[in-house]
């Protein structure tokens, strides 16, 4: 019998918000963890030039010779630039500071806003068999994330659950609105996930009323909450999710997971 959760062409989401601080990172690293626990194999780009996802998945500096800087830049092989992580089934391409140049860079380039999209469709892929490849883009809307956005089939917002959290969000539907309009046509979005959500605030409720009344459907009912374990888990190099299963971080990832599993298993039946 199929196994329900895997799906056939390899999904690549986008995890973008123009603002910093919100869960990007955090929220990348543990629902690429969670998808492992089901099964699927993932494969995070990390796309922000402080390479947080990488030093919170355990890649030292010293073994970030070939990054994404390599692969949008130089022209390496997808193969050359993957990593795996301690985490099996989970792997990365890693970033330095380096990627912090590219956008002036990129400038130079005909092709400069479809790199990622090529760099992830070179004929190696297949071989690698990933379920989902997820993007941490940084935090701006620069030309690296839009090289994200043309490369991705979804785009998944963190929305921290505070004072402003839906300032700025028109800014960014807004950018998606236009990367469909002019190069990617069937960019969705994955969902709005509301991150550092505390249950005994008046101020998380009343974001994520908010962002239901303005939003619907496209805001997923699994809510991150603000929790210690998924704060300490990146200084020990490692998902929340093999530092504290057992946390109410580890679990709110998992049910994420599943949502967005369960979701990307409708649209494709």
């Amino acid at each position: 019998m199929p196994d329900p959760t895997r799906v056939n062409e390899t999904k690549i989401v986008a995890v973008v918000n123009q603002k910093g601080g919100v869960g990007k990172t955090t929220t990348t690293i543990n629902l690429a963890a969670a998808m492992v626990a089901e099964g699927l194999r993932v494969l995070i780009i990390d796309l922000d030039p402080q390479g947080n996802a990488s030093t919170g998945l355990g890649i030292d500096a010293s073994d970030r010779e070939l990054t994404t800087y390599e692969l949008l830049l130089d022209d390496v092989a997808l193969g050359d630039v993957i990593q795996d992580t301690q985490t099996e089934g989970l792997c990365i391409v890693p970033a330095t500071v380096d990627l912090s140049s590219a956008d002036i860079e990129l400038m130079a380039n005909e092709k400069r806003s479809f790199l990622l999209h090529d760099a992830l469709r070179q004929p190696l892929m297949d071989d690698y068999h990933f379920d989902y490849i997820l993007i941490d883009c940084p935090p701006s809307l620069n030309l690296l994330t839009v090289n994200a956005m043309i490369a991705a089939h979804s785009v998944l917002v963190p929305l921290q659950s505070e004072f402003f959290a839906l300032e700025g969000l028109s800014q960014l539907m807004l950018t998606i609105r236009e990367v469909r309009q002019t190069a990617n046509p069937d960019l969705r979005i994955e969902g709005v996930v509301l991150t550092m959500f505390d249950a005994r605030n008046n101020l998380s409720q009343q974001v994520e009323n908010d962002a239901r009344d303005n939003l619907g459907d496209l805001v997923f009912q699994t809510k991150i909450p603000r929790n210690v374990r998924v704060s300490e888990a990146p200084s020990y190099a490692m998902p929340v999710l093999d530092y504290d299963p057992t946390s109410k971080g580890a679990i709110a990832y998992r049910d994420l997971a599943r949502e967005v599993i369960a979701k990307n298993a409708k649209l494709a039946a």
